[in-house]
């Protein structure tokens, strides 16, 4: 039974709640939870990348306002709420999205504009370093960003004295502390599991080419220092306290968590954490993480391996388009009716065309769809053009039609985790979706179960996301016991008694996806003459 009204008043005043921020694409978000990590009360700030002189960037300035504007936000919530303000915190967790590159000089001033995830202008760097390493280096990674910058003979690279990530940047900006939570460090260099830090054998031989390249440092000497979930990363400082609540209310003291990524909350938020578990985030993107046993036999550049935020290796599998094709269609259903004078509930649209789509042939009867808004690694594309081809015998029908789609927006998904799947024999006990997808009950559940070939489940979580997940590591941190696991803290503690729905994989619509993507692979070609001919 969860607190009244003003129970949480008083934990609030008592300084017992915890903080979670995560600066997500086009949100940064604030949930406050109580001691029991159940969400009472929510900030956010809505933002956009910027595409400035070829580069992918958030302004210094705009990533500051909005900071401050997600916390204020989240004060008039919690006054409106409970009438109270924030002065104390048990603890503060910051999390954003991933790699990128944020350099800085001795003096703490940025040497160039924050390059962020989404640029891919490091295909030299992260192709050689994957062959000096042996280990899949993908673009977006803050390595790539570095050796990129240095191959390119860029001015700033002999200033640097601290590299980080966006959420390292803002965890030093809170307590003085240049360091991180190791599922995020593990997307800025690779980490080793067995040490739950940067890979001693690889830090060498980067250091080797730093060295060549005439640097006057070595990797660590620039680098955030790396630490596990529940460790303590620092306090917030005096300045901390003013950059986050210009009003000055809050106090100084506070305890912060390890900095992580996106993937690492997503974890932790879905309660995948522990070796053969894995969740699948499916919106604008979709990515998959799976939690492993072992390292895989070899390379395989569609195949990411990162870390959970206690330091356990993941295999990651990450593909830029999932929905926007799909949802496009869906608009495209919503003209047609509203040409008729129909009105329309979209809720009710989506739930009826997800729906229609269970009635057609398994292996969508000869329909195929690309959604490649933008290109896709998993399958070697830089652009894409969304594109809907079919057989001449295709049984073109409603349901048929939906259901390609609903393949497509799963279809590089399922090519990557095949990898891990059926050439590297990975197992898997249980997947955890969440995102836009699955929003229409069982549907995207079910076919994402027969593209992977394992249950799905969807639980009914605090549906907070990142945020949500952050303020949780942060929770684990004041509250876990000598010996207690992230694991075993989220399960025991956090996800007791969660009701959840699991789907197992059908064997006909397993079938049919494996057959849809055989046709699919076949059918690349025509998407790439697609990208070339189409302007």
């Amino acid at each position: 039974m969860g607190y009244t009204q003003e129970e949480i008043k008083k934990l609030i005043e008592d300084g017992k709640a915890v903080l979670g921020i995560e600066f997500g694409s086009t949100r940064i978000k604030a949930v406050l939870v109580d001691d029991r990590n159940t969400p009472i009360a929510q900030g956010s700030f809505d933002w956009e990348n910027h595409l400035e002189g070829g580069i992918w960037t958030y302004p210094m300035e705009e990533i500051h306002t909005g900071f401050k504007t997600c916390y204020s936000d989240l004060k008039k919530d919690v006054k409106n709420k409970y009438g109270v303000g924030i002065k104390k915190l048990a603890a503060i967790g910051i999390s954003a999205m991933m790699h990128g590159y944020l350099a800085f000089d001795k003096n703490g001033k940025l040497l160039v504009p924050f390059r962020t995830w989404r640029n891919t202008i490091t295909e030299e760097a992260a192709a050689k370093l994957t062959k000096e390493f042996n280990y899949n280096i993908p673009q977006r990674w803050s390595i790539a960003h570095l050796y990129q910058a240095i191959l390119n003979k860029e001015s700033h690279v002999k200033d640097i004295a601290f590299q980080t990530t966006l959420a390292g940047y803002i965890h030093w900006m809170l307590t003085g502390e240049k360091l991180m939570g190791v599922g995020e460090a593990s997307g800025m260099f690779p980490v080793d599991p067995a040490t739950r830090d940067f890979d001693a054998e690889m830090v060498d031989k980067f250091n080797a080419l730093l060295a060549k390249e005439g640097m006057p440092y070595k990797l660590r000497d620039i680098f955030p220092k790396v630490v596990v979930a529940g460790e303590n990363a620092g306090t917030l400082t005096k300045e901390g306290a003013a950059f986050i609540d210009e009003s000055g209310e809050l106090e100084a003291g506070i305890p912060v968590a390890p900095c992580e990524g996106d993937a690492g909350t997503g974890m932790v938020a879905t309660n995948a954490v522990k070796v053969r578990t894995g969740n699948v985030s499916a919106g604008t993107s979709v990515f998959a993480m799976v939690v492993l046993e072992k390292l895989l036999s070899k390379v395989y550049e569609e195949v990411d391996l990162v870390t959970t935020p206690a330091g356990d290796l993941v295999g990651m599998i990450h593909c830029n388009n999932c929905t926007s094709d799909l949802n496009a269609w869906v608009n495209l259903f919503k003209e047609n009716l509203e040409a008729y004078g129909v009105e329309v509930d979209m809720t009710k649209l989506f739930s009826t065309l997800y729906n229609k789509a269970l009635e057609g042939d398994k292996n969508c009867g000869g329909l195929i769809s690309f959604n490649y808004f933008s290109g896709e690694g998993v399958t070697k594309f830089d652009e894409g053009r969304p594109l809907f081809v079919r057989e001449q015998n295709a049984k073109m029908n409603l349901a048929n039609f939906m259901r390609s789609n609903l393949y497509a927006s799963l279809a590089t998904l399922k090519i990557g985790c095949d990898i891990m799947f059926k050439e590297e024999g990975v197992k898997v006990d249980s997947i955890t979706g969440h995102g836009g997808l699955f929003k229409t009950k069982g549907v995207g559940q079910s076919i994402l179960a027969a593209a992977l070939n394992a249950p799905v489940s969807v639980m009914e979580t605090a549906g907070e996301g990142g945020a949500w997940g952050m303020a949780v590591l942060a929770s684990y941190m004041v509250q876990k016991q000598a010996g207690e696991t992230l694991d075993a803290y989220l399960t025991n503690r956090v996800f007791t008694g969660m009701k959840k729905e699991t789907i197992a994989p059908d064997a006909a619509d397993v079938k049919g996806f494996d057959e849809y993507i055989e046709a699919y692979k076949k059918a690349i070609e025509v998407e790439r003459a697609a990208v070339k001919a189409v302007k």
